[in-house]
């Protein structure tokens, strides 16, 4: 039923009003040189859109090609929505300009790739070549709500360890910085010895007192480094390779990035993509450099005419439940009834493994922090007592 009502809808998408047969056709123009780049009412408008304001574009313009609107139409009607340096806004109106121009609006899409990802531009391309552009559009909505929602299960998980370990470290260095030099001046009035936990403490103390400026900066410095190390190819290897073998996160990572690969293969193939360039399409958009490393060397072998599912399990990457059940979907002629199956079954250890993060993830960080706090206590605490004896 879909794909028929995206035929009835296929001259509707693709009728806009053109330049006059007379007048010399334009050439496209790139992105940066759009009209959002300038200066409006002295703002600078944004000039990607946010997943969910992808979501959002897509959910719209499918509502408005099914209610009757043609491509350029709908577009138009989006591009007069919004706040006027909106991203929305700009990207809807140079989609709709290119359209006019002559391009196809897969290109158009192509032409943003920071907010349509080479997954979108290919859908819309198949959607375009089928008639079913609605159904397309769909599809991504489907997609983009899977990934936003587990995107947001994720953050969720994290939320409160961060803030319960941000409190933590506050509260330490607020006691180092604040309260333990007042009894340091207390001790030293005194002329008592102390024992090697104050003085450890005491030490600390005036550590962060007189070098705390320095380890601040040295800590911005290497996490500059970092963030820069880990955009090199090397560096982004190292640290995906990292995730899928880190204690509590790499069950998280794995589960949800095999899900996501799995509904994307799943969304190109369904959409007449074929099998290399939804591969290529996968390992674009999967933001793991050692699966991307994995995809494209099984692309190179199914080039050779092997199957998908033998090289990926030949990687080592992937899990043995997710190869076995890519193969038995080979064999049986139904490759997206499979890759559904896989999506549901990760998804679903993605909520278990984040459960498992959580409840892990919570005693640890209670333990530490009490360890800290307990520590500090007891070094004045020991002190007090030393000084009292010496006293008496």
């Amino acid at each position: 039923m879909g794909y028929a009502r995206g035929s009835r809808n296929k001259s509707k998408t693709t009728e806009v009003a053109k330049p006059s047969p007379a007048a010399p056709k334009p050439a496209s123009k790139p992105a940066s040189t759009s009209i959002w780049n300038m200066q409006i009412g002295g703002g600078k408008p944004k000039t990607d859109m946010k997943s969910v304001e992808v979501l959002l574009f897509t959910s719209e313009l499918a509502d408005l090609i099914e209610a009757g609107m043609t491509l350029g139409q709908a577009l138009k009607a989006l591009a007069n929505q919004g706040e006027e340096l909106s991203a929305q806004r700009h990207i809807a109106q140079d989609l709709c300009d290119r359209i006019v121009r002559g391009e196809t609006f897969s290109d158009a899409c192509a032409a943003h790739p920071k907010t349509f990802p080479p997954l979108y531009s290919n859908m819309i391309r198949a959607g375009e070549a089928s008639g079913a552009l609605v159904e397309v559009l769909r599809r991504l909505v489907d997609h983009y709500e899977r990934y936003d929602n587990m995107k947001g299960k994720i953050k969720g998980a994290l939320t409160y360890p961060v803030i319960v370990l941000c409190f933590g470290v506050a509260a330490v260095v607020g006691a180092l910085v604040f309260i333990i030099p007042k009894f340091q001046r207390v001790f030293e009035s005194l002329g008592a010895s102390l024992p090697l936990p104050t003085l450890i403490l005491l030490g600390a103390s005036d550590f962060m007192l007189h070098y705390g400026w320095l380890l601040a900066i040295a800590a911005f410095a290497v996490a500059m480094w970092f963030r820069k190390w880990k955009e090199t190819p090397k560096g982004r290897r190292k640290v995906d390779g990292w995730k899928l073998k880190a204690p509590l996160i790499a069950p998280i990572v794995a589960t949800g990035t095999y899900s996501s690969l799995a509904y994307t293969l799943k969304t190109l193939l369904v959409n007449g993509v074929n099998v290399l360039q939804a591969l290529k399409i996968s390992a674009d958009t999967c933001n793991n450099a050692v699966i991307e490393d994995a995809l494209n060397e099984a692309r190179k072998r199914v080039t050779d005419g092997t199957s998908i599912s033998g090289p990926l399990a030949a990687s080592g990457i992937f899990p043995r439940m997710m190869t076995d059940m890519l193969a038995i979907g080979e064999q049986a002629g139904d490759m997206p009834g499979s890759l559904e199956h896989i999506g549901k079954r990760y998804q679903k250890d993605m909520d278990r493994a984040i459960a498992a993060f959580t409840n892990a993830l919570e005693p640890i960080l209670i333990v530490l922090i009490a360890g800290v706090v307990g520590f500090v206590a007891i070094a004045i605490l020991m002190a007090v007592f030393k000084v009292s004896s010496s006293l008496g």
